[in-house]
């Protein structure tokens, strides 16, 4: 059942509200601080809030800055501000903070049925959306739902049915193959062989024949007629990773291929046609390496006829917790142990770090760590990182906010924020008291 929260501190209209709504299990509360407190605890997609609220109830002050504390914790939360018949003002200044819709007292039951109906369905709307956009990005093999990402997904959508031959820039241990394998495999193509060749990986004198092939005797160790990468990527996609690091006099060889779409083995005279889509990647400046000379401007042209640019995981705080998540449910797949998730201070360390090594050092880490960690939770010191000491938000002690956090750490935290205080503390981790007390006894958490 769907959860209606409705601020509310008139006790008549609270009686009302509470029994118009059998479909839906309504909370109230009166003032700002249960307000927050149940916005916490039971997490509402939508929020009747009556702006005349104490200890101002004749104005709108008190209502308006509830309505922006909540907007900043919840900002999908879908709020309807109720004011007086004559405070348009008020209305129309809640809807430009960010309100979903107003109503104007008195209060009608079936016309706020409706609208509050209408906010549960567009929260449902916008919940399954965003679900049907991680989904797509998870088909093509991305996890994380950071505007960044999801423009690269919509340009691999775009990109996939045509032969245009695309460049991927972005740091190493981004994802760059990712990105090529996905363009592939929603493409014509799928059926095809999917080749890659890393240009950095292969030593320059045997880069050629890796690409080209080689006719028998053309070099010492020639033995047979070896086709090449090129070759064997004839119908599919080619996939030349590390293109910057290509030798200068390779290039020139390169282009001609991507022109006129025929190659010639080492040692041989025949051109081969070779039909395939083309898709490069490197992690180099290559404006800066035309300027000096070392790549070719006529190969660059060539090859970025369009360009993704794949950002940093730096760039994408957003996903740093769901790509651990994700690779922490691969790891316990692997392994024997089961680590339940990550504690506060991994999460801080995580989010504060830079990733200089992206993704593949992030995956590293949450592999290593579930190996050396000796708790269901894994810790900063498990990942090998460095929190900083800066104080917790409240609203990153919710329980509910934080799933795989360790419980026994949040309410140690908690304590300490309220300096023992036990209502403050539920009130800072959204449970109740008992419950409070109950998770106290089960972690041996002493006040104090």
């Amino acid at each position: 059942m769907d959860t209606l929260l409705v601020i509310e501190d008139d006790p008549g209209i609270q009686k009302q509200l509470k029994w118009c709504f059998p479909q839906y299990e309504v909370v109230m509360a009166a003032d700002r601080k249960s307000a927050i407190t149940a916005l916490r605890r039971y997490e509402p997609k939508v929020i009747t809030l009556d702006l005349g609220l104490p200890p101002d109830e004749a104005n709108a002050s008190e209502g308006l800055i509830i309505l922006q504390e909540m907007l900043a914790l919840a900002p999908d939360t879908k709020i309807i501000v109720i004011t007086g018949n004559d405070d348009k003002a008020n209305a129309l200044k809640a809807i430009e903070l960010g309100a979903h819709d107003f109503y104007h007292k008195p209060i009608d039951d079936d016309i706020l049925a409706v609208i509050i109906d209408r906010a549960f369905v567009v929260a449902k709307l916008e919940s399954e959306n965003i679900n049907l956009r991680q989904s797509s990005l998870e088909a093509n093999g991305f996890i994380g739902n950071s505007p960044q990402i999801q423009q690269v997904c919509r340009m691999i959508e775009r990109i996939a049915p045509t032969e245009i031959t695309t460049l991927i820039l972005g740091e190493s241990g981004t994802g760059k193959e990712v990105i090529a394998r996905a363009i592939h495999t929603k493409g014509p193509r799928a059926d095809k062989p999917f080749i890659a060749i890393n240009c950095a990986s292969i030593p320059e004198h045997l880069l050629e024949s890796e690409l080209f092939g080689f006719e028998k005797g053309a070099f010492t160790g020639a033995h047979k007629t070896t086709a090449g990468k090129i070759e064997c990527a004839d119908g599919g996609t080619l996939f030349l990773d590390e293109i910057g690091d290509m030798p200068y006099p390779l290039q020139a060889k390169i282009l001609r291929f991507l022109q006129e779409k025929v190659i010639e083995r080492v040692g041989g005279r025949q051109e081969i046609p070779v039909d395939v889509k083309i898709i490069c990647a490197t992690h180099q400046n290559l404006e800066q390496m035309m300027t000096d000379k070392t790549f070719r401007e006529d190969l660059f042209y060539r090859i970025s006829e369009i360009t993704i640019q794949n950002p940093p995981l730096r760039d994408r705080d957003q996903d740093i917790l769901i790509l651990a998540r994700y690779f922490l449910q691969q790891a316990n797949q692997q392994s024997p142990r089961k680590i339940s998730g990550f504690t506060d201070d991994a999460i801080r360390a995580m989010l504060q770090h830079n990733w200089p090594g992206n993704i593949r050092e992030l995956q590293n880490k949450v592999k290593s760590a579930v190996i050396m960690s000796d708790n269901k939770f894994i810790s900063s010191l498990d990942l090998a990182l460095q929190p900083t000491e800066d104080d917790l938000e409240p609203m990153a002690l919710n329980l509910r906010q934080v799933r795989e956090a360790a419980e026994k750490q949040a309410i140690a935290k908690a304590l300490s924020l309220s300096n023992g205080n036990m209502s403050n503390t539920a009130n800072i981790l959204g449970i109740t008291r008992p419950t409070l007390y109950s998770l106290m006894d089960k972690y041996t958490v002493k006040n104090g």
